[in-house]
């Protein structure tokens, strides 16, 4: 069985692939104090919980939170004798390897949903993945990450915009039922809400410009849903597009 492992800046995602599906996934907080004890007594409640007793023999990281990455690597040598693949080290290779700027370091996430999306959809593609940062990840016909585009996460222009004015209650997203708001909630959840369609839409019009092909707009993450349903924002939303960007990843370093 492969543990894979998605780490990002708020929540990390463990997964148990049979090589066809996975079978079990769970999701906690991102802790770089967590210890690989920690984390193995924590996935092995898990998976009893579930009914799961299965022997995991392979490993694959992929972190945007490089403190945790050591605990993670004892974690699968100490308890599952086994050396994980972590994206964007030297010794796990993609399928594509990115064209961006010498020097260069792309996010794990981003080479990550590229090779989901590319193994799911084929080139040409705008992956929009609603994280921590509400990034946008352009994917060449060849499954190249070529580029992108990086933009404050809703949820983070919400908490930002809370402790900076002293005077604007904390709010939760939601699709307002009119533009103009007639309360300060309604006002703010406006705000962000058509505030992040128009910019998703006008994004994604300028990289298709700027590239002069048709492309089409991939969506993941959790609030991916929401912006779905105010306008077609996306052709396709992929609730585990990471997950599966890491399996392809891993058979490719596997077959070759």
């Amino acid at each position: 069985m492969l543990l894979t492992i998605d780490c990002g800046n708020t929540n990390t995602v463990f997964g148990i692939w049979d090589g066809a599906r996975f079978v079990a996934s769970w999701r906690r907080a991102t802790n770089h104090q967590s210890t690989a004890d920690e984390y193995y007594a924590w996935l092995r409640t898990s998976m009893s919980l579930r009914g799961l007793d299965v022997a995991i023999t392979e490993c694959i990281v992929s972190s945007t939170v490089p403190r945790v990455v050591f605990n993670l690597r004892v974690l699968c040598d100490r308890y599952f004798d086994t050396r994980p693949l972590v994206v964007g080290k030297p010794d796990c290779a993609l399928p594509v390897p990115p064209r961006v700027d010498a020097g260069t370091t792309v996010g794990p996430d981003r080479l990550v949903n590229t090779a989901g999306a590319h193994d799911r959809h084929g080139g040409d593609l705008i992956v929009v993945d609603f994280g921590t940062a509400t990034t946008f990840d352009v994917v060449d016909t060849d499954g190249a990450y070529v580029g992108g585009v990086i933009a404050p996460g809703v949820n983070l222009s919400l908490e930002a915009l809370h402790m900076a004015a002293a005077a604007l209650p904390h709010v939760d997203i939601t699709q307002p039922q009119r533009v103009v708001g007639t309360n300060t909630v309604a006002c703010m959840q406006s705000g962000i809400f058509w505030g992040y369609v128009g910019l998703i839409k006008e994004i994604a019009a300028r990289i298709r410009a700027e590239r002069d092909r048709p492309m089409r707009v991939i969506a993941t993450g959790g609030l991916a849903p929401l912006f779905q349903q105010a306008e077609s924002l996306f052709d396709t939303f992929e609730d585990d597009l990471t997950m599966h960007g890491l399996t392809v990843i891993h058979r490719y370093n596997k077959d070759h």
